[in-house]
């Protein structure tokens, strides 16, 4: 695979891409950063402005883990959820011999990376759907984009928003990912007892099956 080009990093990102060589070391720089509430404004921010901020939410961690990794040959693949609650989440994806696993940031913990083990993008994207069920949230579909196909535009190190790279994945075209009606009515009961008993939101469900595979 070609080498991305050299990008114009500060010394201070320099250090950091080389220290963080592997998916994993990623994923645990970006679960040590607080979560991006965006209280004061809407943000989607690069590399540079996660880095500088020291805060991310979803598509944020996404493009932060994009930048590092390509740097390391990783190619910058995203992956897009399509929720039935317009609420959507976005993964930096990977491939290591010949398996799928992402890295990820989320207010849920189930929502974050997972290991290489998954043979397929879409049973990747269906170790999720438990995990996505809440009062409203439910998967219905999802895509694997490459952030090539945004050509020259500075979804990187820009100093600014990057509102483009969110109109693209909205537009971009989605697979279907049905979940079953039954397993969707059974996640959905279990949220609704586990938040009976912790009504403080802050408190995030964690009890899913397939933890092993969580990175």
């Amino acid at each position: 695979m070609k080498a991305p080009e050299p990008q114009p990093f500060t010394p201070r990102e320099s250090a950091l891409v080389e220290r963080l060589g592997t998916p994993r070391a990623v994923q645990r720089f970006l679960r040590s950063l607080p979560y991006n509430w965006e209280r004061g404004g809407e943000t989607l921010r690069s590399f540079r402005e996660v880095l500088k901020r020291r805060t991310a939410h979803c598509l944020e961690a996404a493009l932060a883990a994009a930048c590092i990794l390509e740097q390391h040959g990783y190619p910058p693949l995203l992956l897009s959820f399509e929720s039935q609650d317009g609420l959507d989440h976005v993964l930096f994806v990977f491939r290591e011999r010949g398996r799928w696993g992402a890295v990820a940031r989320s207010r849920d913990p189930a929502l974050h990376g997972r290991k290489p083990v998954f043979r397929t993008p879409r049973q990747l994207a269906a170790s999720y759907m438990d995990a996505y069920v809440d009062g409203s949230g439910r998967v219905t579909g999802y895509a694997v984009a490459h952030l090539g196909e945004l050509g020259r535009y500075d979804w990187r190190l820009s100093p600014r928003n990057v509102w483009r790279v969110e109109k693209w994945l909205i537009d971009y075209p989605h697979r279907p990912l049905p979940m079953p009606e039954a397993r969707y009515q059974r996640a959905l009961a279990r949220y609704r007892r586990f938040r009976a008993r912790f009504p403080d939101p802050k408190v995030r469900p964690a009890y899913f099956e397939g933890r092993p595979a969580w990175l």
